[in-house]
């Protein structure tokens, strides 16, 4: 049994979201942010959307077996564009089983597996270069810390605990793995070799399985923390963060709360464009910047060191008790 962080984990179910007709409270401020873009670019009606339809069955050939803890999107779209002719066709056969038929689009794929898969897979980075990218970040701290405490958990209390806080349908139950209300029954020497586990910020409320011997069998699994994901970030002191980046690049800094584009900075800080870009290629020099280009619009957000930074600076309550005390001691 191991752990993986994949990013395609979060495509797949991230699309889903998006093309579902109510959008969870959890995720409202990233679906709000990221709709406009999809259909801006026309991937809301695109070969990916194609086959992640709001509901029922996605072709497991989108989840590639990952090779490591951390595969990246590169590796997992290798692993895509890769997929043998004749699986692609049976599963897409499954998937119009489910859905009643398939799009033009998906058709085109059945037809000419390796060509569209090649275009597929760059559907995907920019999907990911819109939808993701400027988040990842965020979303890869949440799920680095899930892992932590999953692994933790196993080590002090066991398989048992782990699979029974893991979800509502998962226990350990007598040496065996039940998923309760899973279609059909998942035995050993079917299965593939291990288990792998893999949370997702997207995936939840659900539990979501991928069997494709002799592939171990990928469980994916509700994050801890996601709840939390989208909610802003305290402010950090810009009188501190300013005398050393300057006030300019501080707030730029602050703006960069949620991803966006030069022209959407100008506007909102004042500065001009020519200015916004200056300072944030400042800032990307610094690698307190990701820049992420989609045509010819660039969205710009927070790293994780800008985060760490902003996190460090942020007023404390601890920080303003300390304040009336320091005062006292100075006047005295």
């Amino acid at each position: 049994m191991r752990f993986a962080v994949c990013p395609m984990w979060e495509v797949g179910p991230s699309m889903r979201l998006l093309r579902a007709g109510s959008t969870p409270l959890v995720h409202r401020t990233w679906v709000s942010q990221v709709r406009p873009r999809l259909a801006a670019a026309g991937l809301d009606r695109g070969r990916f959307a194609a086959l992640v339809p709001p509901s029922g069955y996605v072709p497991d050939f989108l989840n590639p077996a990952p090779a490591g803890p951390v595969p990246s999107l590169e590796e997992e779209l290798a692993g895509i564009r890769a997929t043998p002719a004749g699986r692609v066709r049976r599963e897409l056969d499954r998937l119009a089983h489910e859905q009643g038929s398939l799009g033009p689009l998906s058709r085109a794929l059945y037809a000419d597996p390796r060509r569209e898969l090649a275009a597929l897979a760059e559907e995907i980075e920019t999907y990911w270069k819109l939808a993701l990218a400027p988040y990842w970040p965020r979303i890869r701290e949440v799920l680095d810390s899930d892992i932590f405490h999953r692994l933790r958990q196993l080590a002090e209390h066991g398989a048992g605990r782990l699979f029974a806080e893991l979800h509502p349908s998962a226990s350990w139950d007598d040496h065996a793995l039940r998923l309760a209300g899973r279609p059909g029954p998942l035995s050993r020497p079917s299965a593939g070799a291990g288990l792998l586990l893999i949370p997702s910020v997207f995936a939840g409320p659900g539990l979501f399985t991928r069997v494709t011997p002799p592939d171990p069998p990928q469980l994916a699994y509700p994050a801890r923390g996601a709840g939390s994901l989208w909610e802003p970030r305290p402010l950090p002191r810009t009188d501190a963060l300013a005398a050393v980046l300057g006030r300019s690049r501080t707030r730029l800094l602050t703006e960069l709360d949620s991803p966006a584009s030069t022209s959407e900075l100008a506007r909102r800080t004042g500065l001009s464009a020519a200015g916004v870009s200056q300072c944030l290629t400042a800032l990307r020099d610094a690698g307190l910047v990701s820049a992420h280009r989609v045509g010819r619009r660039v969205l710009y957000a927070r790293t994780s060191v800008a985060e760490e930074l902003c996190a460090a600076a942020a007023p404390t309550r601890h920080r303003a008790e300390e304040a009336p005390d320091r005062a006292a001691s100075d006047s005295s």
